[in-house]
C-alpha cells in the first residue's frame, strides 16, 4: 500500500502540526474540519512550523532566505483545507485527529468510510482508546490502525504505530512505512489503554503524585531530584504545565479507570482543571504560576527513595507490556527516547537500557523492598527474575535485557570487535551511531572473519550488533562517495569476497538482528547461513530511494530466499518488511522476543559449530551453486552503472542534503 495523498481529519493545532509533517515530506495532504475557522487555525499553524523551521537552517546558513521562502511555498502549496470530504475521494491514508471521545472517534470512522476509497487505510491519533471499537464502526477493519504523534508532533519523532484485533499486517507495515516516510520513528505495539508510552509515563507519574500527596512535597523539590538524576528531561510537574493539565488529567483517569489505583490520579490536578487552570495554554497557571507552586507541599522529597520508585515503577510497567505481548524491549525503549525524550547522548537512558546500566541483580533487589513496604504494585515481574536467575545482570555480565560486548584481549580492530566463547565466536559491529557499512567495516570484518577462520576449534560465528538498538542502517553514503573510481571498485571487490565466503567456507554464519537491518546491513544478514531475528527488527533495501540499486548481493540472495517475484518487489519498491512478514516470506529463519535473541543465536552457534566442517562447507557451497557468481559479477555492473548515473548521484545528494530527490532518468 502506497501513499500518494493523505489527509486529516480535525483541525487547530494537533491537525496542523500532522498535516505540516505530511506535507513536508513532499506529499499532498487535505485537513478537513467542520468549522472553516479550525481548517484555518490548522494552516497557520503549519505554515508557522515551516517558518520556523526554515529559519533556523537560514540562521545556521544552510539556505539562503530566498530558497527558504521557495520553500514555504512548496510546502503549503501540499495543504489543502477543507469543511467536506469532498476533496476525500483519491486519498490513500486517512489520519484522524479529533477530540479524545471514543463516540465522537466512531462517527467520524463511519463517515471516512464512506468517503474514501476501500484501498485506503484509515488510522487514528488517539492516545489511548480502542483501534478495534473505530474499526467495528467501518467496512473495513482490517485497514484500521493507531497513528498515535506526541505533542507537539512538528518536533517530537515518535509515532506509535497500534494494532487492532483486526489490524492486518499489511495494514501495519504500510502504516510503519508511511511514518518513515513523513521523517518519524515509528513503533508498532498491540492495542492496550495508553499504549507504550503513555501507560509507562502515567503509572510512573502516577507513583510521583501518590507520594506528592500523602508526603506533602514541594513540586519544585520533585522536578530538580528527577531532572538532577537525568531520569527524565524534566520534573513531571513542570512537563504537565507545558502538555496541559487537561490533556494530562484526561489520559490519566482513563488509565485509572483501566487499571485501577495502580495508576494513582493527582486530587490537585483534578481541581486545577476544574478551575480551568491548565498551565500554559490557560496563560500560564497550573501546577506553577510565576514560579511558585499552586498545591500545597513544601517538605522536601527523600531522594533514594522517589528516585528508586520512579525507576523501578517504569521498568515493571516496561516489563509487563513486554510479558503480555503488547510490543518488544526495544520498541519500549524506542518509544521512552522518541517519545519521551529520553535520549542516552544526554545521559538520560530508557527503562530497560537503564536497568542493564545499573545491574538487574540490584534493580531486582530494590523492587523487592519496594514491595515489602508498598505492596503489589512494585511486584517484580516474571521477565527481571528470570534474567537473574540465569545470571544475565546487565552491561557488567556481557548481558541483560540486551547483550553487551566483552572482546577477547589483545588488539581489536575498531568497528567490529571479536569475542570468542567456547566454539562460537561474536562479530560484534561497532560503527556508531548506526553501524553503517563503511569501508573500515568492511576491513575490520574481513580481520575479525580471517581470525575466527585459523582459530582452533571456532566452528561458527555470530554477527551481533553491540548498539542495543540497530544492526546495520546501509552503507556509509558519505564514506563512498568519498572514493574514486579505482578505490570504490576495491571496495566492491573486497566487500563481495567477504560476504561470498560468509556464504561458503566451512564455520558456520549466523546474523542476530536486533533492529533496523537496511541496505548493506540487509545483505550482511542474507550472506550469513542462518538469520535470526528479534521481534523488533526490521529489514529492507531502500537503494532505489537513492537512485541507486543493491550493491553488495541483494539483487542476487534476496530472489534465493524470499523468490524471484517478491524480491524484486521489495528492490523496486525499498519499502520496509517487518519481523513477522520477513520470517513469511523466508527472509529469517526464527523470530524470537528481542531479550532472547543473543541466546538463542548462541545456541545456533554451538549447534552449527558442533557439526563437521568439511561437510558444513560442502554443504554451504552446493546450496548455493545456482550460478551466484554470474549474478553477482551482473550486479556489479549494474552497480556501478547505476551509482556513477546523474541519478545516482542526485539521490545521493538529496539524502545527504535531507532532502527529496529529482531524477532525471539519465
Amino acid at each position: 500500500m502506497f501513499v500518494s495523498k493523505a489527509a486529516v481529519v480535525g483541525g487547530g493545532t494537533m491537525g496542523g502540526e500532522i498535516a505540516q509533517a505530511i506535507a513536508a515530506a513532499d506529499i499532498p495532504v487535505v485537513v478537513k474540519d467542520i468549522d472553516q475557522k479550525f481548517v484555518d487555525a490548522a494552516l497557520e499553524k503549519a505554515r508557522a512550523v515551516t517558518s520556523g523551521q526554515l529559519g533556523g537552517q537560514v540562521k545556521k546558513e544552510k539556505i539562503t532566505q530566498e530558497q527558504a521562502d521557495a520553500r514555504l511555498a512548496e510546502v503549503m502549496a501540499n495543504i489543502t483545507g477543507a469543511t467536506s470530504y469532498d476533496e476525500f475521494g483519491d486519498v490513500d491514508f486517512v489520519i484522524e485527529a479529533v477530540p479524545e471521545r471514543i463516540e465522537i472517534k466512531q462517527a467520524v470512522f463511519a463517515e471516512i468510510d464512506a468517503a474514501t476509497p476501500g484501498h485506503a487505510i484509515l488510522a487514528s491519533n488517539t492516545s489511548s482508546l480502542s483501534i478495534t471499537e473505530m474499526g467495528e464502526m467501518t467496512l473495513r477493519a482490517d485497514k484500521v490502525v493507531g497513528f498515535h504523534f506526541f505533542y507537539p508532533a512538528s518536533v517530537m519523532p515518535l509515532v506509535e504505530v497500534i494494532v487492532g484485533e483486526d489490524t492486518s499486517q499489511e495494514t501495519a507495515t504500510a502504516a510503519y512505512n508511511f511514518a518513515q516516510a513523513i521523517k518519524k520513528q515509528p513503533i508498532v505495539c498491540g492495542e492496550v489503554p495508553g499504549f507504550v508510552v503513555n501507560k509507562i509515563l502515567m503509572a510512573t507519574i502516577g507513583e510521583v503524585w501518590r507520594a506528592q500527596e500523602e508526603q506533602g512535597l514541594s513540586l519544585a523539590a520533585i522536578d530538580r531530584v528527577i531532572a538532577e538524576a537525568k531520569l527524565a528531561p524534566m520534573g513531571p510537574f513542570f512537563l504537565t504545565d507545558l502538555l496541559g493539565l487537561d490533556t494530562v488529567l484526561h489520559v490519566a483517569e482513563h488509565l485509572n479507570r483501566s487499571y485501577g489505583e495502580g495508576f494513582y490520579v493527582h486530587q490537585g490536578l483534578q481541581k486545577l482543571v476544574g478551575e480551568g487552570k491548565l498551565g500554559a495554554k490557560s496563560g500560564g497557571e497550573g501546577f506553577f504560576k510565576d514560579g511558585e507552586q499552586t498545591i500545597p507541599g513544601e517538605a522536601e522529597p527523600d531522594a533514594e527513595e522517589l528516585l528508586a520508585i520512579f525507576t523501578c515503577r517504569a521498568l515493571i510497567e516496561a516489563c509487563l507490556l513486554v510479558e503480555e505481548g503488547v510490543c518488544s524491549v526495544r520498541d519500549v525503549d524506542l518509544g521512552m527516547m522518541a517519545g519521551a525524550g529520553l535520549d542516552p547522548r544526554r545521559g538520560l537512558l530508557p527503562p530497560f537500557w537503564k536497568a542493564d546500566v545499573e545491574g538487574l541483580d540490584k534493580v531486582l533487589e530494590t523492587m523487592e523492598n519496594l514491595a515489602e513496604r508498598y505492596g503489589e504494585r512494585f511486584a517484580p515481574p516474571i521477565t527481571l527474575r528470570r534474567l537473574v536467575a540465569q545470571g544475565r545482570l546487565g552491561i557488567a555480565s556481557g548481558q541483560g535485557f540486551y547483550p553487551y560486548p566483552q572482546p577477547d584481549e589483545g588488539e581489536q580492530a575498531e568497528t567490529v570487535k571479536l569475542e570468542t566463547r567456547g566454539d562460537v565466536a561474536v562479530a560484534w559491529l561497532a560503527n556508531a551511531p548506526m553501524n553503517a557499512v563503511s569501508p573500515a567495516v568492511i576491513r575490520d570484518l574481513r580481520t575479525v572473519w580471517d581470525r575466527v577462520k585459523a582459530a582452533d576449534g571456532v566452528g561458527a560465528m555470530v554477527i551481533a550488533s553491540s548498539i542495543p538498538v540497530v544492526f546495520s542502517a546501509g552503507a556509509d553514503i558519505k564514506a563512498f562517495t568519498s572514493m574514486d573510481e579505482a578505490g570504490g571498485r576495491e571496495l566492491i571487490d573486497s566487500g563481495h569476497a567477504l560476504l561470498r565466503e560468509l556464504g561458503s567456507e566451512g564455520v558456520a554464519t549466523i546474523a542476530a538482528v536486533n533492529s533496523i537491518a537496511f541496505g548493506g546491513g540487509c545483505e550482511l544478514a542474507m550472506a550469513c547461513d542462518v538469520r535470526i531475528a528479534a521481534e523488533a527488527a526490521v529489514f529492507g533495501q531502500p537503494e532505489i530511494k537513492l537512485g541507486i540499486i543493491p550493491g553488495f548481493g541483494g539483487t542476487q540472495r534476496l530472489s534465493r530466499l524470499v523468490g524471484s517475484a517478491k524480491a524484486l518487489e521489495m528492490n523496486l519498491v525499498g519499502d520496509a518488511v517487518l519481523s513477522e512478514e520477513a520470517l513469511e516470506l523466508g527472509l529469517v529463519n526464527r523470530v524470537v522476543p528481542d531479550h532472547e535473541l543473543f541466546e538463542t543465536a548462541l545456541m545456533w552457534g554451538r549447534k552449527l559449530a558442533g557439526q563437521a566442517p568439511v561437510a558444513v562447507a560442502q554443504i554451504k557451497r552446493v546450496s548455493n551453486a545456482a550460478d551466484l557468481d554470474a549474478g553477482i559479477e551482473a550486479e556489479k555492473v549494474g552497480f556501478a552503472t547505476a551509482f556513477n548515473s546523474e541519478d545516482g548521484k542526485e539521490g545521493i545528494a538529496a539524502f545527504l542534503g535531507k532532502r527529496a530527490p529529482k531524477w532525471s532518468g539519465r
